[in-house]
């Protein structure tokens, strides 16, 4: 028996927020999780994340992406055996250099014209988060899928779908979630993501 899609029960209901542009400048916290939160990455010993070798590919095509992003930064990160959390900093390119050639104080409307002048002249737009985390999920399944192939083995689905992401409001809420990022492999045995 074959089920068909019926949009009452099989609707997934976008976790995003509606009319947002995630492009725009600003801090976003993400959670990517394994498929079935398996421990893919390594493992936790006294506290420290020992990676197997697709947490050291997940953390080098992380290090890869400011390269990929520029000037977008992702200076806060840390692999978990079955997730990441990191926070991504878009910053838009037009605004960042219509302020360092002008070198004087802009009104945002001076300012945001001149960015979508430089978008109309042919200007790449600044990436999304969702543009980021599809490249990093992508890249990384395609490393591992090669490791795996080259021991002839087989890779199922590597990551969950989708992603957690939340919108960083202000330096507090920074601090707080650097933090708990940076202590996450502490706190391994209380982790919701890991209990299944």
């Amino acid at each position: 028996m074959v089920n068909r899609y019926d949009p009452s029960i099989h609707h997934r209901r976008s976790i995003r927020l509606k009319e947002y542009d995630y492009s725009e400048d600003g801090a976003y916290y993400i959670t990517l999780c394994t498929q079935n939160r398996e421990c893919l990455f390594g493992d936790i010993e006294n506290g420290i994340i020992r990676l197997s070798e697709y947490g050291e590919i997940a953390g080098k095509e992380w290090d890869d992406l400011e390269k990929r992003f520029h000037p977008t930064t992702f200076n806060v990160f840390q692999i978990m055996p079955n997730h990441i959390h990191a926070i991504i900093t878009i910053i838009n390119v037009g605004a960042t250099l219509a302020v360092a050639q002008n070198a004087v104080d802009l009104d945002s409307a001076v300012a945001q014209n001149m960015v979508d002048a430089d978008t109309r002249s042919g200007a790449s737009p600044a990436p999304t988060v969702g543009d980021i985390v599809g490249a990093y999920k992508s890249l990384v399944y395609k490393r591992c899928l090669d490791l795996c192939k080259s021991k002839n083995a087989t890779l199922g689905k590597l990551w969950q779908r989708n992603y957690y992401e939340h919108i960083i409001r202000n330096d507090i809420d920074y601090i707080n979630i650097a933090e708990y990022i940076t202590n996450n492999p502490k706190t391994w045995e209380n982790d919701k993501l890991w209990i299944k």
